[in-house]
Protein backbone atom coordinates (compact mmCIF):
# COMPACT_ATOMS: atom_id res chain seq x y z
CA UNK A 1 0.00 0.00 0.00
CA UNK A 2 1.56 3.27 -1.10
CA UNK A 3 1.35 6.70 0.49
CA UNK A 4 -1.24 9.32 -0.44
CA UNK A 5 1.14 11.13 -2.78
CA UNK A 6 1.48 7.97 -4.89
CA UNK A 7 -2.27 7.77 -5.55
CA UNK A 8 -4.10 8.92 -8.67
CA UNK A 9 -5.38 12.41 -9.21
CA UNK A 10 -8.88 13.65 -10.01
CA UNK A 11 -8.33 13.12 -13.73
CA UNK A 12 -7.20 9.53 -13.23
CA UNK A 13 -3.51 10.26 -13.91
CA UNK A 14 -0.92 8.97 -11.40
CA UNK A 15 0.59 11.66 -9.23
CA UNK A 16 3.96 9.96 -8.79
CA UNK A 17 5.97 9.69 -5.60
CA UNK A 18 6.44 13.26 -4.34
CA UNK A 19 8.32 12.05 -1.27
CA UNK A 20 11.18 10.42 -3.20
CA UNK A 21 10.70 7.19 -1.27
CA UNK A 22 10.69 8.85 2.17
CA UNK A 23 6.98 8.36 2.86
CA UNK A 24 7.69 5.67 5.46
CA UNK A 25 4.98 3.25 4.37
CA UNK A 26 7.52 1.29 2.31
CA UNK A 27 4.77 0.17 -0.06
CA UNK A 28 5.92 1.89 -3.24
CA UNK A 29 9.57 0.92 -2.92
CA UNK A 30 11.49 -1.63 -4.93
CA UNK A 31 12.81 -4.87 -3.46
CA UNK A 32 10.53 -4.68 -0.42
CA UNK A 33 10.71 -7.74 1.85
CA UNK A 34 7.79 -9.02 3.89
CA UNK A 35 8.71 -9.86 7.48
CA UNK A 36 6.97 -13.20 7.93
CA UNK A 37 8.65 -13.73 11.33
CA UNK A 38 7.26 -10.58 12.94
CA UNK A 39 4.38 -12.37 14.72
CA UNK A 40 6.53 -15.21 16.07
CA UNK A 41 7.99 -15.06 19.57
CA UNK A 42 11.54 -16.12 20.37
CA UNK A 43 12.39 -18.85 22.87
CA UNK A 44 12.95 -17.74 26.45
CA UNK A 45 16.73 -18.22 26.42
CA UNK A 46 17.32 -16.48 23.07
CA UNK A 47 18.09 -12.77 22.62
CA UNK A 48 16.73 -10.86 19.62
CA UNK A 49 19.12 -10.21 16.76
CA UNK A 50 20.57 -6.70 16.93
CA UNK A 51 21.11 -6.25 13.21
CA UNK A 52 18.75 -4.19 11.06
CA UNK A 53 18.46 -3.76 7.32
CA UNK A 54 18.34 -0.17 6.06
CA UNK A 55 17.35 0.87 2.55
CA UNK A 56 18.67 3.88 0.68
CA UNK A 57 17.94 5.30 -2.75
CA UNK A 58 16.96 2.93 -5.60
CA UNK A 59 16.89 -0.22 -3.52
CA UNK A 60 20.45 0.06 -2.16
CA UNK A 61 20.46 -1.84 1.14
CA UNK A 62 23.01 -2.36 3.90
CA UNK A 63 23.04 -4.04 7.31
CA UNK A 64 23.73 -2.10 10.51
CA UNK A 65 24.10 -2.84 14.20
CA UNK A 66 21.51 -1.52 16.62
CA UNK A 67 24.01 -1.22 19.46
CA UNK A 68 21.87 1.17 21.54
CA UNK A 69 18.84 -1.16 21.37
CA UNK A 70 16.54 1.43 19.82
CA UNK A 71 12.93 0.34 19.42
CA UNK A 72 12.97 0.26 15.63
CA UNK A 73 10.25 -0.96 13.29
CA UNK A 74 9.85 -1.14 9.54
CA UNK A 75 9.52 2.33 8.02
CA UNK A 76 11.50 4.24 10.68
CA UNK A 77 13.99 6.82 9.40
CA UNK A 78 17.39 6.44 11.06
CA UNK A 79 20.84 8.04 10.90
CA UNK A 80 23.51 5.46 10.14
CA UNK A 81 27.29 5.37 10.16
CA UNK A 82 29.07 6.34 6.92
CA UNK A 83 32.69 6.73 5.79
CA UNK A 84 32.57 10.38 6.77
CA UNK A 85 29.59 11.86 8.54
CA UNK A 86 26.30 10.04 8.61
CA UNK A 87 23.70 8.84 6.14
CA UNK A 88 19.91 8.74 6.31
CA UNK A 89 17.92 5.63 5.41
CA UNK A 90 14.69 3.74 6.06
CA UNK A 91 14.52 0.56 8.12
CA UNK A 92 13.19 -2.33 6.01
CA UNK A 93 13.79 -5.36 8.24
CA UNK A 94 14.36 -6.08 11.91
CA UNK A 95 14.71 -9.20 14.01
CA UNK A 96 15.65 -12.72 13.00
CA UNK A 97 14.81 -12.25 9.33
CA UNK A 98 17.83 -9.92 9.08
CA UNK A 99 20.06 -12.86 10.04
CA UNK A 100 18.43 -14.94 7.29
CA UNK A 101 18.98 -12.19 4.74
CA UNK A 102 22.63 -11.84 5.72
CA UNK A 103 23.22 -15.56 5.22
CA UNK A 104 21.43 -15.41 1.88
CA UNK A 105 23.63 -12.55 0.69
CA UNK A 106 26.73 -14.22 2.15
CA UNK A 107 27.38 -11.49 4.69
CA UNK A 108 29.18 -12.05 7.96
CA UNK A 109 26.38 -12.94 10.43
CA UNK A 110 28.37 -11.49 13.35
CA UNK A 111 26.60 -8.19 14.12
CA UNK A 112 29.61 -6.76 15.98
CA UNK A 113 31.49 -6.09 12.72
CA UNK A 114 28.61 -4.11 11.19
CA UNK A 115 28.46 -0.29 11.09
CA UNK A 116 26.22 1.24 13.73
CA UNK A 117 22.88 2.98 13.80
CA UNK A 118 23.52 6.35 15.44
CA UNK A 119 19.99 7.44 16.31
CA UNK A 120 16.52 7.98 15.05
CA UNK A 121 16.53 10.74 12.47
CA UNK A 122 15.48 14.10 13.89
CA UNK A 123 13.33 16.58 12.01
CA UNK A 124 16.44 18.58 11.12
CA UNK A 125 18.05 15.47 9.61
CA UNK A 126 14.93 14.72 7.57
CA UNK A 127 14.69 18.31 6.29
CA UNK A 128 18.30 18.29 5.10
CA UNK A 129 17.82 14.87 3.55
CA UNK A 130 14.71 15.86 1.58
CA UNK A 131 16.35 19.12 0.48
CA UNK A 132 19.35 17.38 -1.08
CA UNK A 133 17.13 14.68 -2.61
CA UNK A 134 15.16 17.38 -4.43
CA UNK A 135 18.41 18.73 -5.91
CA UNK A 136 19.52 15.41 -7.44
CA UNK A 137 17.70 15.84 -10.78
CA UNK A 138 19.23 19.28 -11.39
CA UNK A 139 22.69 18.07 -10.33
CA UNK A 140 22.44 15.10 -12.71
CA UNK A 141 21.53 17.36 -15.62
CA UNK A 142 24.37 19.76 -14.84
CA UNK A 143 26.88 16.91 -14.47
CA UNK A 144 25.94 15.49 -17.86
CA UNK A 145 26.51 18.87 -19.48
CA UNK A 146 29.97 19.08 -17.93
CA UNK A 147 30.86 15.54 -19.06
CA UNK A 148 29.76 16.29 -22.63
CA UNK A 149 31.74 19.53 -22.69
CA UNK A 150 34.87 17.67 -21.57
CA UNK A 151 34.32 15.06 -24.30
CA UNK A 152 34.22 12.03 -21.99
CA UNK A 153 32.73 8.80 -23.35
CA UNK A 154 30.56 8.04 -20.33
CA UNK A 155 26.95 8.27 -19.24
CA UNK A 156 25.97 9.55 -15.81
CA UNK A 157 22.89 7.50 -15.03
CA UNK A 158 22.12 8.56 -11.46
CA UNK A 159 23.16 10.89 -8.63
CA UNK A 160 22.83 10.22 -4.91
CA UNK A 161 23.50 12.64 -2.05
CA UNK A 162 24.61 11.43 1.33
CA UNK A 163 22.08 12.11 4.08
CA UNK A 164 24.12 14.92 5.67
CA UNK A 165 24.83 16.55 2.24
CA UNK A 166 28.59 16.11 2.73
CA UNK A 167 29.16 13.84 -0.29
CA UNK A 168 27.70 13.27 -3.76
CA UNK A 169 27.94 9.88 -5.48
CA UNK A 170 27.77 9.83 -9.29
CA UNK A 171 26.86 6.49 -10.90
CA UNK A 172 28.07 6.16 -14.48
CA UNK A 173 28.39 3.56 -17.22
CA UNK A 174 31.16 3.39 -19.79
CA UNK A 175 32.40 0.79 -22.25
CA UNK A 176 36.05 1.82 -21.87
CA UNK A 177 38.22 3.27 -19.16
CA UNK A 178 37.52 6.95 -18.50
CA UNK A 179 40.00 9.49 -17.17
CA UNK A 180 37.77 11.73 -15.08
CA UNK A 181 40.39 13.50 -12.98
CA UNK A 182 39.53 16.85 -14.57
CA UNK A 183 35.84 16.00 -14.25
CA UNK A 184 36.09 15.49 -10.47
CA UNK A 185 37.84 18.84 -10.03
CA UNK A 186 35.12 20.65 -11.92
CA UNK A 187 32.40 18.78 -10.04
CA UNK A 188 33.96 19.81 -6.72
CA UNK A 189 34.08 23.46 -7.78
CA UNK A 190 30.52 23.42 -9.12
CA UNK A 191 28.73 21.49 -6.35
CA UNK A 192 30.91 22.43 -3.34
CA UNK A 193 30.96 18.90 -1.97
CA UNK A 194 33.07 15.77 -1.89
CA UNK A 195 32.74 13.74 -5.08
CA UNK A 196 32.71 9.96 -5.50
CA UNK A 197 32.47 8.21 -8.88
CA UNK A 198 31.03 4.67 -9.05
CA UNK A 199 30.97 2.67 -12.25
CA UNK A 200 28.05 0.28 -12.61
CA UNK A 201 27.21 -2.28 -15.25
CA UNK A 202 24.43 -1.95 -17.75
CA UNK A 203 22.29 -4.45 -15.85
CA UNK A 204 22.75 -2.49 -12.62
CA UNK A 205 21.84 0.70 -14.45
CA UNK A 206 18.58 -0.81 -15.70
CA UNK A 207 17.85 -2.03 -12.17
CA UNK A 208 18.34 1.44 -10.72
CA UNK A 209 16.27 3.22 -13.37
CA UNK A 210 13.51 0.61 -13.68
CA UNK A 211 11.04 0.24 -16.53
CA UNK A 212 8.55 -2.06 -18.27
CA UNK A 213 9.78 -5.15 -20.07
CA UNK A 214 8.51 -6.73 -23.28
CA UNK A 215 6.30 -9.03 -21.19
CA UNK A 216 4.32 -6.01 -19.96
CA UNK A 217 5.52 -6.23 -16.35
CA UNK A 218 8.12 -4.32 -14.38
CA UNK A 219 11.72 -5.34 -14.87
CA UNK A 220 12.78 -8.28 -12.72
CA UNK A 221 16.07 -6.58 -11.83
CA UNK A 222 14.24 -3.56 -10.38
CA UNK A 223 11.58 -5.49 -8.42
CA UNK A 224 12.88 -8.77 -6.98
CA UNK A 225 16.05 -9.96 -8.74
CA UNK A 226 19.14 -9.32 -6.63
CA UNK A 227 21.83 -11.48 -8.25
CA UNK A 228 22.80 -11.00 -11.89
CA UNK A 229 23.95 -14.28 -13.38
CA UNK A 230 25.69 -14.43 -16.73
CA UNK A 231 23.43 -15.23 -19.68
CA UNK A 232 24.86 -16.92 -22.78
CA UNK A 233 23.45 -17.45 -26.24
CA UNK A 234 23.57 -21.18 -25.57
CA UNK A 235 20.54 -20.71 -23.30
CA UNK A 236 18.56 -19.51 -26.33
CA UNK A 237 19.85 -22.39 -28.45
CA UNK A 238 18.79 -25.01 -25.90
CA UNK A 239 15.30 -23.48 -25.83
CA UNK A 240 15.24 -23.35 -29.65
CA UNK A 241 14.71 -19.61 -29.81
CA UNK A 242 15.60 -17.55 -32.83
CA UNK A 243 18.93 -15.80 -32.31
CA UNK A 244 17.51 -12.36 -32.94
CA UNK A 245 19.35 -9.80 -30.80
CA UNK A 246 16.41 -7.40 -30.89
CA UNK A 247 14.13 -9.99 -29.26
CA UNK A 248 16.65 -11.56 -26.90
CA UNK A 249 18.12 -8.31 -25.54
CA UNK A 250 16.55 -6.39 -22.69
CA UNK A 251 16.51 -2.67 -21.97
CA UNK A 252 20.07 -2.88 -20.69
CA UNK A 253 21.28 -4.03 -24.11
CA UNK A 254 22.35 -7.43 -22.74
CA UNK A 255 20.64 -10.80 -23.00
CA UNK A 256 17.47 -11.05 -20.94
CA UNK A 257 17.83 -12.58 -17.49
CA UNK A 258 14.62 -14.58 -18.01
CA UNK A 259 16.44 -16.83 -20.49
CA UNK A 260 17.91 -18.64 -17.49
CA UNK A 261 14.58 -19.23 -15.74
CA UNK A 262 13.49 -22.32 -17.73
CA UNK A 263 16.93 -23.42 -18.88
CA UNK A 264 17.26 -26.18 -16.27
CA UNK A 265 13.89 -27.64 -17.26
CA UNK A 266 14.92 -27.74 -20.91
CA UNK A 267 18.24 -29.36 -20.07
CA UNK A 268 16.50 -32.07 -18.05
CA UNK A 269 14.09 -32.72 -20.91
CA UNK A 270 16.92 -32.92 -23.46
CA UNK A 271 18.68 -35.74 -21.57
CA UNK A 272 16.56 -38.36 -23.35
CA UNK A 273 17.00 -36.78 -26.80
CA UNK A 274 19.94 -37.56 -29.09
CA UNK A 275 22.33 -34.74 -29.87
CA UNK A 276 21.56 -32.64 -32.90
CA UNK A 277 24.84 -33.57 -34.60
CA UNK A 278 24.02 -37.32 -34.57
CA UNK A 279 23.22 -38.54 -38.09
CA UNK A 280 21.01 -41.49 -39.03
CA UNK A 281 22.50 -43.99 -41.52
CA UNK A 282 20.04 -45.31 -44.09
CA UNK A 283 20.39 -47.02 -47.45
CA UNK A 284 19.11 -43.82 -49.10
CA UNK A 285 21.82 -41.78 -47.44
CA UNK A 286 22.66 -40.00 -44.22
CA UNK A 287 19.85 -38.10 -42.48
CA UNK A 288 20.47 -34.94 -40.47
CA UNK A 289 18.34 -33.55 -37.64
CA UNK A 290 16.55 -30.36 -38.64
CA UNK A 291 14.20 -29.63 -35.75
CA UNK A 292 13.25 -30.95 -32.31
CA UNK A 293 10.00 -30.59 -30.40
CA UNK A 294 10.75 -31.28 -26.75
CA UNK A 295 7.17 -31.11 -25.51
CA UNK A 296 5.69 -33.51 -28.08
CA UNK A 297 8.75 -35.77 -28.28
CA UNK A 298 9.12 -35.39 -32.07
CA UNK A 299 12.14 -34.92 -34.31
CA UNK A 300 12.39 -33.94 -37.97
CA UNK A 301 15.11 -35.44 -40.16
CA UNK A 302 16.03 -34.83 -43.78
CA UNK A 303 18.42 -36.57 -46.15
CA UNK A 304 21.61 -34.69 -46.96
CA UNK A 305 20.76 -34.73 -50.65
CA UNK A 306 17.11 -33.80 -50.04
CA UNK A 307 17.28 -31.08 -47.40
CA UNK A 308 13.97 -29.61 -48.49
CA UNK A 309 11.83 -32.61 -47.50
CA UNK A 310 11.59 -33.32 -43.78
CA UNK A 311 10.41 -36.54 -42.19
CA UNK A 312 8.69 -36.50 -38.80
CA UNK A 313 9.81 -39.24 -36.41
CA UNK A 314 8.99 -39.96 -32.80
CA UNK A 315 11.72 -40.12 -30.17
CA UNK A 316 11.32 -43.89 -29.77
CA UNK A 317 11.80 -44.52 -33.47
CA UNK A 318 14.89 -42.30 -33.61
CA UNK A 319 16.47 -44.15 -30.68
CA UNK A 320 15.62 -47.43 -32.41
CA UNK A 321 17.42 -46.31 -35.59
CA UNK A 322 20.45 -45.14 -33.58
CA UNK A 323 20.61 -48.53 -31.84
CA UNK A 324 20.64 -50.27 -35.22
CA UNK A 325 23.38 -47.93 -36.51
CA UNK A 326 25.56 -48.66 -33.48
CA UNK A 327 25.54 -52.32 -34.49
CA UNK A 328 27.02 -51.36 -37.86
CA UNK A 329 23.79 -51.79 -39.82
CA UNK A 330 21.67 -49.41 -41.85
CA UNK A 331 17.93 -49.11 -42.01
CA UNK A 332 16.18 -49.11 -45.35
CA UNK A 333 14.74 -45.59 -45.18
CA UNK A 334 13.17 -43.09 -42.84
CA UNK A 335 9.75 -43.56 -44.44
CA UNK A 336 9.43 -46.97 -42.78
CA UNK A 337 9.54 -45.41 -39.31
CA UNK A 338 7.09 -42.57 -39.92
CA UNK A 339 3.97 -42.82 -37.78
CA UNK A 340 0.81 -40.90 -38.39
CA UNK A 341 0.13 -39.10 -35.15
CA UNK A 342 -3.55 -38.33 -34.74
CA UNK A 343 -4.14 -35.20 -32.72
CA UNK A 344 -7.53 -35.39 -30.96
CA UNK A 345 -9.82 -32.44 -31.40
CA UNK A 346 -10.06 -30.51 -28.18
CA UNK A 347 -13.53 -29.44 -27.15
CA UNK A 348 -13.34 -25.72 -26.51
CA UNK A 349 -16.72 -25.57 -24.70
CA UNK A 350 -18.80 -28.18 -22.98
CA UNK A 351 -22.29 -27.68 -21.57
CA UNK A 352 -21.66 -29.03 -18.06
CA UNK A 353 -24.48 -27.24 -16.22
CA UNK A 354 -27.32 -27.74 -18.70
CA UNK A 355 -27.40 -24.19 -19.97
CA UNK A 356 -29.13 -23.41 -23.23
CA UNK A 357 -27.45 -21.85 -26.18
CA UNK A 358 -26.71 -18.15 -25.96
CA UNK A 359 -28.40 -17.63 -29.33
CA UNK A 360 -31.67 -19.36 -28.42
CA UNK A 361 -33.63 -16.07 -28.68
CA UNK A 362 -32.12 -15.04 -32.00
CA UNK A 363 -34.50 -15.50 -34.94
CA UNK A 364 -32.90 -16.93 -38.05
CA UNK A 365 -32.72 -14.51 -40.92
CA UNK A 366 -35.08 -15.26 -43.84
CA UNK A 367 -34.60 -14.47 -47.44
CA UNK A 368 -36.52 -11.41 -48.61
CA UNK A 369 -37.88 -13.18 -51.68
CA UNK A 370 -39.19 -16.06 -49.56
CA UNK A 371 -40.91 -13.69 -47.16
CA UNK A 372 -42.44 -11.74 -50.08
CA UNK A 373 -43.79 -14.88 -51.76
CA UNK A 374 -45.07 -16.14 -48.42
CA UNK A 375 -46.96 -12.89 -47.85
CA UNK A 376 -48.56 -13.01 -51.29
CA UNK A 377 -49.77 -16.56 -50.81
CA UNK A 378 -51.29 -15.66 -47.46
CA UNK A 379 -53.18 -12.74 -48.98
CA UNK A 380 -54.49 -14.94 -51.78
CA UNK A 381 -55.75 -17.51 -49.29
CA UNK A 382 -57.50 -14.84 -47.26
CA UNK A 383 -59.21 -13.51 -50.39
CA UNK A 384 -60.48 -16.92 -51.38
CA UNK A 385 -61.91 -17.59 -47.92
CA UNK A 386 -63.80 -14.28 -47.92
CA UNK A 387 -65.47 -15.12 -51.23
CA UNK A 388 -63.07 -13.38 -53.51
CA UNK A 389 -61.81 -14.66 -56.79
CA UNK A 390 -58.51 -16.27 -57.34
CA UNK A 391 -56.89 -12.99 -58.13
CA UNK A 392 -57.66 -11.81 -54.61
CA UNK A 393 -60.13 -9.00 -55.61
CA UNK A 394 -63.23 -8.55 -53.47
CA UNK A 395 -66.64 -9.12 -55.23
CA UNK A 396 -68.65 -6.03 -56.10
CA UNK A 397 -71.77 -5.39 -54.01
CA UNK A 398 -75.08 -5.29 -55.88
CA UNK A 399 -76.68 -2.69 -53.65
CA UNK A 400 -74.17 0.07 -53.33
CA UNK A 401 -76.46 2.24 -51.20
CA UNK A 402 -77.54 -0.52 -48.81
CA UNK A 403 -75.48 0.71 -45.89
CA UNK A 404 -75.99 4.41 -46.53
CA UNK A 405 -78.12 6.44 -44.10
CA UNK A 406 -81.27 8.12 -45.55
CA UNK A 407 -80.74 11.80 -46.18
CA UNK A 408 -83.34 14.38 -45.16
CA UNK A 409 -85.02 16.31 -47.93
CA UNK A 410 -83.77 19.77 -48.25
CA UNK A 411 -86.36 22.47 -47.65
Amino acid sequence: MGCTSCATGTDGQPKGCKNNGTCGTDGCNKLTVFDWLSNMTLPANMEPFKGVEVRFKNGRKHFYLNSENFSLSIGDIVATEADSGHDIGIVTLTGELVRVQMKKKKENPNPEVLPKVYRRASQKDIDIWQKVRDKEAAVQKRSREIAIRLGLQMKISDVEFQGDASKVVFYYTAEERVDFRELIKEFARTFNSRIEMKQVGFRQEAARLGGIGSCGRELCCSTWLTDFRSVNTSAARYQQLSLNPQKLAGQCGKLKCCLNYELDTYLDALDGFPKSDVKLATEKGMAVCQKTDIFKGLLWYAYEKESGSWHQLSLEKVNEIITVNKKGKKVASLEEFIEEIVVPDKELFSNVVGQDSLTRFDRPKQNRNKRRNKGKSQNQNKGVKRGGNKSGNQPKSKNKNRNRKPQKNAK
